[in-house]
């Protein structure tokens, strides 16, 4: 089972959304193809630097943190993986690498407890991180997650939004946003998830097909089915088999916290083993949670094709 505790990415739960902005980062670099990707801004970071190298950098910029050893043979796979990948965002964040050998006081500081560590760093806060040896498309797929929560964040702020570099091409203005749409995000930040809910309803009365809106009506459905959730409650209450509820609460868990295969995964095993009205309100179940995601996310289409084999 995932980690129900671990944030699935900058804005935690409502930051299903950004997994769509990740594709369509993902789509205009297949176009430009590998000669858009420009040598990593790396910098290797000391007790004595840490603050201007990472901590005031991060303002302005992104901060990926690769906390090595050279004792650690995860270290060696993965730190070449993260230059090449945040090579590829061409400066819009940057890498910096601590020996936590060399400078345990950092890795004291952040709580580092196995090496490597990857924590992101952004206006002065770690916002998500991973402490596994990642394959370059999960990293990949991970560093263009952050960057849409922060471009997400800049959308929210433009105050906060760096100037552009001097001489630089002005950015393409944005449509502007939907009324619910601003609507719907200023109440997510309020904490007002039914007038959330409220002003994504009235989007989609307007227009049906509208992907923003389905996204994160689901997105505030999973927030509230789970508000109140004991993540060691709902473990225990998984020794019963035959608890659907329990099965469709702990999937809800794994989606807020970014484990999303696993979360369709434990739902389609449910689908599997179960018959009539429990079958039916754990195919309800995931068919909901289906909307919570951009429609060409690759996760779906392997999610529908199990989901019909089960059925089937």
């Amino acid at each position: 089972m995932a980690d129900f505790s671990r944030p699935g990415s900058l804005y935690g739960a409502i930051d299903l959304g950004a997994r769509k902005q990740a594709l369509e980062a993902q789509a205009r670099r297949e176009v430009a193809g590998p000669q858009a990707a420009s040598a990593a801004t790396v910098v290797d970071v000391t007790e004595e630097t840490f603050t201007s190298d990472v901590i005031d950098r991060s303002v302005s910029v992104p901060v990926v943190l690769d906390l090595w050893s050279p004792r650690a043979p995860g270290s060696a796979q993965l730190s070449p993986v993260l230059e090449k990948v945040v090579g590829e965002t061409g400066g819009r964040a940057v890498l910096a690498r601590v020996n936590v050998d060399a400078s345990p006081q950092i890795a004291q500081a952040l709580r580092v407890q196995a090496v490597p560590t990857v924590l992101a760093i952004f206006q002065g806060q770690a916002v998500t991180g991973f402490q596994q040896v990642l394959p370059e498309q999960e990293v990949r797929r991970w560093l263009d997650e952050l960057m849409a929560a922060v471009e997400q964040f800049y959308q929210a702020n433009p105050d906060a939004r760096p100037p552009a570099a001097e001489g630089g091409e002005e950015a393409p203005a944005e449509p502007p946003a939907d009324p619910d749409l601003v609507a719907a995000e200023e109440a997510i930040d309020k904490g007002d998830l039914d007038a959330a809910a409220a002003a994504y309803e009235r989007l989609l009365a307007r227009s049906p097909g509208n992907e923003d809106a389905k996204m994160g009506l689901a997105g505030v459905g999973l927030i509230k089915r789970t508000a109140d959730a004991d993540p060691a409650e709902v473990q225990r209450r998984l020794q019963d088999p035959s608890d659907i509820d329990a099965v469709l609460l702990a999937a809800d868990l794994e989606m807020l916290s970014g484990a999303v295969d696993e979360a369709f995964e434990r739902i389609i095993q449910a689908v599997k083993r179960t018959s009539g009205d429990e079958r039916d309100k754990a195919r309800r179940h995931l068919l909901d949670l289906f909307t919570a995601l951009p429609a060409d996310d690759p996760s779906l289409a392997k999610a529908r094709r199990a989901l019909s084999s089960a059925l089937f």
